[in-house]
């Protein structure tokens, strides 16, 4: 089985955080997680992540609805950040707005999304199908 070295979770929402670290920490498969509280604060961490010439996440956890930067503006930055590195993000969001399910569907990420909550079994077979 696969090691996923570090996961990042982006989301402003203390419980949902702390029932995805959780969740995370129960597939057994996961070394680090990553917690930041909105979009800006994701991209800052990442961009220092890349300038130390560490490995950036394999997998982020992406809320849409947070201060700061909105997940879609985290999207729209991180798109920016040059990198080679196979990163899979998930929108995990309270959202069932069909406007945010189509925007989804203009970043390829129409597959990628899921309304909160994420049960353990879902999340266990995002991180299993990680390659």
């Amino acid at each position: 089985m696969k090691k996923i070295n570090l996961a990042c979770i982006i989301d402003d929402d203390s419980t949902h955080v702390y029932i995805t670290k959780r969740f995370l920490d129960l597939t057994g498969v996961v070394e680090s997680i990553l917690i930041c509280h909105d979009g800006k604060d994701a991209f800052d961490k990442l961009k220092a992540i890349i300038v130390n010439g560490d490995k950036l996440p394999e997998l982020i956890l992406l809320d849409l609805n947070m201060p700061v930067w909105d997940g879609w503006q985290f999207l729209d930055a991180f798109k920016t950040i040059p990198t080679e590195q196979k990163i899979t993000i998930y929108i995990l969001t309270s959202s069932n707005n069909e406007e945010d399910i189509e925007k989804a569907k203009k970043y390829n990420m129409d597959s990628n999304y899921i309304v909160k909550p994420i049960s353990l079994k879902e999340l266990k077979n995002i991180v299993l199908d990680l390659d």
